[in-house]
């Protein structure tokens, strides 16, 4: 009976273990911890796939005493990028960050080809099956990932600070279907101040992409961006550490 007991609790132990091992979400290398100028590894910029366009700049500056990341927009796109590897989040897993909008963009516009650009945007990039995509989707997928050697993602949530658009608008890239954008912030508030947000990340997922997948597809990267390659103009944001948590 005592053996028994004894085989029971192990059991339950570790089945709660890995139950709470499940729910540890992954980590994201804190801009706050940096010691120089560039951002911590494994962050890397990653600019637009066939484009000689300049980059967007990202370097680590101090506000308030603490390293922030900086974003600077310059006629230029780019993308500060955290791969992930097919990370299963748990349900509830929920995006933190905080984030300022020092220059705007007034002449962009998300709904106009060519005024496709974002003074600051943080992105969940996701790798769903194949199979889940369209065959249209799956060929252009194929070719966009052999030519970049990159692991494009099949579906792409951004938030936005937008200039004009009102909080709560979600629309779909003109470009492609297989990006969403969610504004959480919109327009120039007075003396810069701090935004913070806190998201949950199956919810705003089914919000934006709604039937078209069955389940949350795994989180293979997150990223941090401005462009502003087809208006010409000039954005400045920063970005304090973001996180992934339960």
């Amino acid at each position: 009976m005592l053996r028994s007991r004894i085989w029971t609790t192990t059991g339950l132990l570790t089945i709660w273990a890995a139950s709470a091992l499940a729910q540890v979400a992954p980590t994201l290398a804190p801009f706050s911890n940096a010691t120089g100028s560039k951002p911590p590894a494994p962050w890397r910029v990653v600019g637009l796939l066939g484009a000689a366009k300049p980059l967007t700049a990202f370097d680590i500056t101090t506000i308030d005493g603490r390293a922030v990341l900086r974003v600077r927009a310059d006629h230029s796109y780019a993308n500060l990028v955290h791969d992930l590897n097919d990370v299963m989040l748990a349900s509830g897993t929920q995006l933190r960050w905080r984030w300022r909008l020092d220059q705007p963009l007034p002449a962009a516009d998300l709904r106009r080809r060519d005024a496709d650009d974002t003074a600051l945007k943080l992105c969940l990039l996701f790798n769903p099956p194949l199979e889940s995509l369209s065959a249209v989707d799956r060929g252009l997928l194929a070719i966009a990932r052999s030519v970049s050697g990159e692991k494009l993602p099949g579906a792409t949530l951004c938030y936005v600070w937008d200039n004009t658009l009102p909080v709560g608008t979600l629309l779909h890239n003109v470009f492609t279907s297989r990006l969403r954008f969610l504004v959480v912030d919109s327009g120039v508030r007075a003396g810069n101040p701090w935004v913070s947000h806190q998201r949950d990340i199956g919810e705003d997922f089914r919000l934006a992409f709604g039937p078209e997948f069955t389940t949350l597809p795994p989180l293979e990267a997150v990223a941090i961006g401005a462009d502003a390659d087809n208006t010409g103009g000039q954005s400045l944001g920063h970005v304090a550490d973001v996180t992934l948590s339960p």
